[in-house]
């Protein structure tokens, strides 16, 4: 059992003993949490290690790639511009990108982008790891591809693509890559540990990622299916723990897969929603913007994930509902986002409360992996 470092409220004790439980009985290597209440930290923890060889012990600054955790500071710049009158989550997405209109997506609305619901979950053609990493040549083929279904019909997950085709609308309008209006407009001023990609001088503090010990063990069911438009969502191209530790994966633009921050930054990005727009006396998103960013957008049986969840979900506008399942907790207008293995962003502003969790050990999920949950419910038993 490694030391576990940091401060827990005594009231929030329970998340210490399920933080414990996770090195104990559910394989953790190295890991962090942070609890947000009204914007003030009641659980911030660590420990364990951050690399296979338990050589480097995961420090308080540790980064890791939180994968599709990333997708909600993504999210967040949308909205942000749609806050200030720049972008219409109602208008084609052609107006902003006019190459998308291609292959019958004239009429795909900047709000099937945000909610996974445009159809294009992946490239039909084979699209390399070296292409991922090639800004320019991913959002022209994506522009130019088909979709997999009738546009806002249905959400069918963009693992990849969400991160492009939304970044490319951020990129039309401000000029600038998600991970530089992230870094300008908020964990700049603020001062959050998160950025889209590594820069190269925080290589020594960032933690490798680890795949899980049984792949494919316990596996969605969607894996074993593989309908096409799942394997261009998620396999294509095909990456991993030893993609997202390569100087390439990290170096490069994919923002809703390679965010890098600590757990700390991860609460304090989510808290901006869970504060209804605020993050402490600064105002990020008007509250009417922040309120926004949950709206559903229906439910349904995801089109990629398939039977993966064993329920229906809902994507509300790029952000999970908790829904009566409760991946968020027991609000159904909570709300967050996973990352593949484990990581975990949560929003949930009744309860004032916003949660980071990263670690380095990925489990064989897409989401709600029972580490998190384990958190999770330990929160809101203390509430």
């Amino acid at each position: 059992m490694p030391q576990i470092h940091g401060h827990c409220d005594d009231r929030f004790s329970g998340v210490r003993t399920a933080f414990e439980a996770n090195f104990r009985a559910r394989d953790e290597l190295g890991a962090a949490v942070t609890v947000l209440v009204d914007g003030e930290p009641v659980a911030d923890l660590w420990g364990g290690w951050a690399d296979e060889a338990r050589t480097r012990p995961w420090e308080r600054e540790t980064l890791v790639n939180v994968w599709s955790t990333s997708k909600g500071p993504t999210a967040l710049c949308a909205h942000i511009l749609a806050d200030r009158g720049l972008l219409d989550l109602d208008a084609p997405v052609a107006r902003y990108w006019p190459e998308f209109a291609a292959a019958g997506k004239e009429a795909v609305l900047v709000r099937h982008l945000l909610s996974h619901r445009s159809g294009v979950a992946g490239p039909r053609e084979p699209h390399s790891l070296a292409e991922l990493y090639d800004w320019e040549l991913t959002t022209a083929r994506l522009a130019a591809t088909e979709p997999w279904w009738e546009p806002g019909t249905r959400s069918g997950y963009h693992a990849f693509s969400y991160g492009f085709l939304v970044g490319e609308v951020i990129r039309r309008i401000t000029g600038l890559l998600p991970g530089e209006f992230l870094r300008q407009e908020v964990t700049g001023p603020l001062g959050i540990d998160f950025t889209i990609g590594l820069p190269e001088k925080e290589t020594g503090r960032v933690a490798e990622l680890v795949a899980p010990k049984a792949p494919g063990e316990g596996q969605p069911a969607v894996f074993a299916q593989m309908a096409p438009v799942a394997a261009a969502s998620l396999l294509n191209p095909p990456t991993g723990a030893a993609a997202a530790n390569s100087p390439e994966w990290r170096a490069a633009e994919i923002p809703a897969a390679n965010g890098h921050g600590t757990a700390r930054a991860v609460a304090a990005l989510y808290g901006i929603f869970a504060g209804r727009g605020r993050s402490g006396d600064r105002r990020i998103l008007s509250g009417a913007a922040a309120e926004r960013v949950r709206e559903g957008q229906g439910s349904c049986r995801d089109v990629v994930l398939g039977s993966g969840f064993g329920h229906d979900t809902e994507i509300a506008l790029g952000l999970w509902l908790s829904g009566p399942h409760g991946s968020y907790g027991p609000n159904p207008r909570a709300f967050g986002h996973d990352g593949a293995g484990g990581s975990c962003g949560l929003a949930d502003p009744e309860a004032g409360v916003a949660l980071g969790y990263v670690m380095n050990r990925m489990g064989p999920g897409i989401a709600d992996d029972p580490r998190k949950m384990a958190l999770i419910e330990a929160v809101y038993e203390a509430l």
